[in-house]
């Protein structure tokens, strides 16, 4: 689904209003970063990039990551188009995606860049909404964002896109589909699928994400991380996932 791309950066806003205000919020996306950064490979040189960074609270937890998004934003350190990136061939190590998988319109189209910046062994570490039942109950009734579970992927972008276009584009759903069974193998077969990981979100769920109220004290949150890793292990509980992508080629250690 497709809106005014001005709603963006106007979420990003608000959301900067809402961060500040919610600590245990903050407590919690800590713990997705945290994941994030779990999943680095230390072997593989080049720069550490973050797309979609919206308020660029990552580099509270990988100070090296270099922030961007499609605005300019005095919190981060460049403006980058995923279709149409700046970096040189091979001059990127990692590229982090978090929440920004399901705002590809042609995922195809962005893996082809993606490619190109990457090193050799190099990573697309993917954190999006995963599709199991606390995640299409949360996301599919108190998110604006649609899931867009019936609507066709369009892997590839038509003839004569440019990747400029100013279209905000939405599927929350579309990282379990692509990443959640065989049905995307082939459009992958490019990349070495090194993990897809999920999380239940329960302790995200109940802090209220940036809109909705608090539904338990902070001092709680580690009662919900113990909820959490043992809800974690059944996929279709999950409201998050976590996939690393990792481009072919030899570049020592996994190091997952």
């Amino acid at each position: 689904m497709s809106l005014n791309v001005e709603q963006h950066n106007i979420e990003i806003l608000e959301n900067r209003e809402f961060w500040d205000k919610k600590p245990l919020l903050r407590k919690v996306y800590a713990q997705f970063y945290r994941e994030i950064a779990s999943k680095l490979n230390p072997a593989v040189p080049g720069l550490i990039v973050e797309l979609g960074s919206g308020m660029g609270n990552i580099k509270e937890h990988i100070p090296q990551a270099i922030t961007t998004d499609i605005f300019p934003n005095p919190w981060l350190d460049r403006v980058e188009n995923a279709y149409h990136l700046s970096f040189g061939r091979g001059e990127v190590g990692h590229l982090i995606l978090f929440d920004v998988w399901h705002h590809l319109k042609y995922p195809g189209t962005a893996l082809k860049e993606f490619a190109r910046v990457l090193a050799p062994g190099g990573r697309i570490i993917v954190f999006d909404p995963a599709m199991g039942l606390i995640g299409r109950i949360v996301f599919g009734h108190f998110h604006h964002e649609p899931l867009g579970l019936e609507e066709e992927i369009e892997w590839n972008a038509p003839d004569g896109f440019t990747g400029l276009e100013t279209e905000y584009y939405a599927a929350q759903g579309n990282a379990s589909r692509v990443f959640g069974n065989k049905g995307f193998k082939d459009e992958l077969r490019m990349w070495r699928v090194v993990e897809v990981e999920y999380f239940s979100g329960l302790a995200y769920v109940g802090s209220g994400g940036f809109r909705g109220p608090q539904l338990y004290p902070g001092a709680l949150l580690p009662l919900f991380g113990r909820i959490d890793s043992v809800l974690s292990r059944f996929p279709k509980l999950a409201s998050r996932m976590l996939v690393v992508l990792e481009q072919k080629g030899d570049c020592g250690p996994a190091g997952v």
